[in-house]
């Protein structure tokens, strides 16, 4: 992957508050825990969805919370908009990015990347016969290299969301998608047939962030460490 230029940052910017990227939707409810024992409290409303503000300050002065697409967190902490961040490791599997470091699994949001088809008796597809198959994901990555790998080049039809119903409509055979209980895929007459790789949310943050700060990202990476632990203690211990 082509390396990123970093964001050049003014002497206001190098002295603002470190940033924290969060993920929208279920992962963010997840982190919450996680938050807490860390010793972070960020402003109430961050994690209301319909809140309009997306930057939110912490009990901490140098620490502030950005609310974004589990997609983009990444990308914040790639660039360096961010120094800090979680995400999925689905999320660093698809971008890759060599300016990220993911020193930290922090065992939530458990889930999978999965190849899914419709549920069907009479037919069930043959990938030992295929050599191109067409395939909806918002994974192009991940689901390229899959199919790569067994030597059938994969067509990707990109789609960011309700991946369940291009199957139905035509779009393609089989998708790729992230799944956590699989009862969407049920619900919409899908099968899972194989699983790509398993998943989980990591604490990750930009290198150039941690090789010029750091005391202050180590800091935090040890909280974090100290709050995973202490979290699945206590998950344990119920």
């Amino acid at each position: 992957m082509t390396a990123i230029t970093p964001l050049t940052a003014s002497s206001d910017q190098q002295t603002s508050a470190l940033v924290l990227a969060l993920p929208k939707g279920r992962l963010l409810d997840e982190c919450a825990p996680l938050l807490a024992a860390a010793g972070i409290a960020p402003d109430a409303d961050y994690a209301n969805e319909s809140s309009r503000r997306l930057r939110f300050s912490t009990n901490h002065s140098g620490l502030d919370v950005i609310r974004v697409r589990s997609f983009d967190v990444a990308t914040f902490v790639a660039f360096g908009a961010a120094q800090i961040g979680i995400c999925g490791a689905d999320v660093l599997m698809e971008f890759d990015y060599p300016e990220i470091y993911a020193p930290l699994d922090l065992d939530i949001g458990h889930c999978r990347i999965a190849v899914a088809e419709p549920k069907d008796a009479q037919y069930r597809t043959d990938l030992a016969r295929l050599s191109r198959v067409r395939v909806a994901s918002k994974y192009p990555n991940i689901t390229r290299k899959h199919f790569a790998a067994r030597g059938i080049q994969a067509e990707i039809v990109a789609l960011n969301g309700a991946m369940e119903l291009a199957p139905g409509l035509g779009l393609s055979r089989l998708i790729v998608d992230l799944v956590q209980t699989g009862s969407t895929l049920v619900a919409n007459g899908l099968v899972e047939t194989e699983v790509i790789a398993h998943a989980s949310a990591r604490l990750i943050v930009n290198r150039i962030a941690l090789k010029t700060q750091p005391e202050l990202i180590s800091h935090w990476i040890g909280q974090f460490r100290s709050a995973q632990s202490r979290t699945a203690t206590a998950q344990t211990t119920r």
